[in-house]
């Protein structure tokens, strides 16, 4: 794979590896998209720039690169493969892991500060690990990251840049200290790569972050700074950990990346509860006002009548279903008590075993704490709000429609209104920053030049008016109510922009199924002649992963239409249990991804 001269044709293929696309070609090494005729998958090769120059050195590769391969680590890249081909070694990874670093920033120019520094934090925690097993990197570039759907990053390449040193040398002399020296280089390169990200531009106008360290003082004179024009405000303690990673004085950087990783972690958890920021204020006014008002009427006095002993949990259930407040809380009180426990991990979504649980005395509890329709807000934003959870509760029908046999209906209802948790929040405790939201979201007036002008997304609405998206919001409040970190997972709803890929677990099954049905009832709100091509094009995204097609789609919209026997999606109102015990379904697993 070394350079070749200019008269000879481009290698189509590497061993069995059909090259496709050269993701990264650095001064250290080479990262290709390949395909695999094997095993029939795409796969990303990552291989030195030159050659071994001896056999040992290519043992010696080989070796360094399999050590590697031993240490495990949510945040490293588990490789699929170690090779060689003819005396080229390679490390191959599953391309099903993610996008590269480079082809996220191609599609999201400009990721939030609190995004970029969640990125580079995990980096950091899997480099530390790394780095604390005795090995390196050596190379770090844009294209050594991978970002799954879910923002977890991996890092790839470890041991694949190694040391060049004459083929004569004796490997095991000369390893540790370049190991050594080689991991404080990984860290500097991590600094480079977090200024990247947040200027928005090449440091030094470099892609090849190497070639910027060989600029920058003590080696040459370049200093590196973040720079003030930015796509984003930068923080000021942020700014601070940037600059101290790239600092002009070895004395000052970081040389540890578990260091560097404390200190971003640290800002990180400062500043999701930054004073004025809308997270904390939200916070506050959960506080005060409750997450959202009850909609049922006569519901104080229904809970305090001798009637409601006499009602089975499952009609409890299906009564409490009704009330999105109610239900809210009903999941908020039981896996706060969960976790008041010691039940760690566990998670529960059912409300029928919700209300069994907490007996009626909870029951009661969690109705008479709720404000009464409309709360504090005005006739105009409560009317707002009463149409918003009218479209979540649409939803909420028609994820029940399309979710696969045996999966509980009520878990499906509420992770599906939960993905909508930051939009309602935001309408009840922020309308006027919700009617901005809406605003901003109408096309502006076509003009000669525009005849057909964009409408900004409700993402980049939410940016301008909040500073940061609507599912942050949700999601930190289910975080502040205590819920799993597989549950903050499923509330997550699929990037428009993301590929769908098929899901791997019944927690990617419950995100996507109600992923699907949101976008659908998104679809219904568009103008008519937009409203059945927004329908397909959800369905076409959506189909291959959860096996649904146009018909199944059409029928969960319009539930009056008569299902044929035997089909493959679920009924469209949840069968009450009969049984006291929950079924595997109601019960979220304890680890996601398994």
């Amino acid at each position: 794979m070394s350079e070749t001269s200019s008269a000879a044709p481009p290698l189509r293929s590497f061993g069995r590896f059909e090259l496709r696309a050269l993701l990264s070609k650095s001064a250290r090494s080479l990262a290709w998209r390949v395909f695999d005729e094997r095993h029939g998958q795409e796969l990303m090769l990552c291989m030195p720039r030159d050659k071994p120059n001896s056999a040992p050195a290519l043992e010696h590769w080989l070796r360094m690169a399999q050590g590697a391969e031993r240490v495990r680590h949510p945040n490293l890249a588990t490789p699929f493969e170690i090779g060689q081909v003819e005396n080229w070694p390679y490390v191959a990874y599953d391309r099903a892991l993610g996008e590269t670093l480079d082809e996220r920033l191609a599609r999201q120019n400009a990721p939030l500060p609190i995004d970029t520094a969640g990125w580079v934090a995990q980096l950091l925690e899997g480099l530390a690990f790394a780095h604390e097993a005795g090995h390196a990197h050596r190379d770090i570039q844009t294209a050594s990251l991978i970002i799954d759907a879910n923002d977890r990053v991996r890092l790839v390449g470890l041991e694949v840049a190694q040391e060049v040193f004459p083929a004569a040398v004796d490997f095991n002399a000369v390893t540790r200290r370049a190991v050594r020296e080689s991991a404080e280089e990984d860290v500097l390169c991590v600094g480079l790569l977090l200024n990247r990200i947040l200027s928005g531009k090449p440091v030094l106008d470099e892609n090849d972050l190497q070639h910027v360290v060989e600029q920058m003082q003590p080696i040459g004179r370049e200093i590196v700074r973040l720079g003030w024009e930015t796509p984003h405000p930068i923080p000021d303690p942020l700014r601070a950990i940037c600059n101290r990673a790239t600092d002009r004085q070895l004395r000052q950087r970081y040389h540890l990346a578990r260091s560097f990783w404390r200190a971003l972690d640290g800002w990180r958890q400062a500043a999701a509860y930054d004073d004025g920021g809308p997270v904390v204020l939200l916070l506050d006014k959960l506080q005060r006002l409750g997450h959202l008002p009850t909609t049922t009427t006569g519901l104080h006095r229904f809970t305090a009548g001798s009637g409601l002993e006499a009602k089975h949990a499952s009609a409890l259930s299906e009564l409490a279903l009704k009330d999105m407040a109610l239900s809210l809380e009903l999941v908020r009180r039981v896996n706060h008590a969960l976790k008041q426990n010691g039940h760690q991990g566990e998670t529960v979504l059912n409300l029928q075993r919700a209300i069994q649980m907490l007996g009626l005395d909870g029951l009661q509890l969690a109705a008479n704490a709720l404000k009464p329709w409309p709360g504090p807000l005005a006739p105009v934003a409560a009317e707002m709000l009463r149409q918003l959870m009218a479209r979540v509760g649409k939803a909420a029908q028609v994820a029940q429609a399309l979710r696969p046999a045996g999966y509980d209906g009520e878990v499906v209802h509420l992770i599906t209104v939960m993905q909508n948790l930051g939009r309602l929040l935001l309408q009840y405790h922020f309308p006027d920053d919700a009617q901005q939201i809406r605003q901003l979201m109408v096309p502006p007036e076509p003009t000669e030049e525009l005849p057909n002008p964009p409408a900004m997304s409700e993402q980049a609405a939410a940016y301008a008016v909040l500073g940061c998206d609507l599912d942050t919001l949700g999601i930190a409040v289910a975080r502040h109510w205590g819920l799993g970190d597989e549950l903050l997972q499923m509330i997550r709803r699929q990037p428009l922009n993301g590929l769908v890929h098929p899901p791997r677990s019944d927690a990617d099954t419950l995100r996507l199924t109600c992923s699907f049905a949101n976008e659908l009832v998104d679809a219904l709100g568009l103008p008519e002649a937009k409203r059945r091509p927004g329908i397909e094009a959800a369905t076409r995204r959506y189909a291959k992963a959860l096996g649904l097609g146009l018909r199944e789609v059409m029928e969960a919209l319009n539930p009056g239409t008569q299902r044929p026997a035997g089909g493959g999606a679920a009924a469209t109102t949840p069968a009450p249990a009969a049984q006291p015990a929950p079924s595997p379904r109601e019960r979220l697993p304890s680890r996601s991804g398994s």
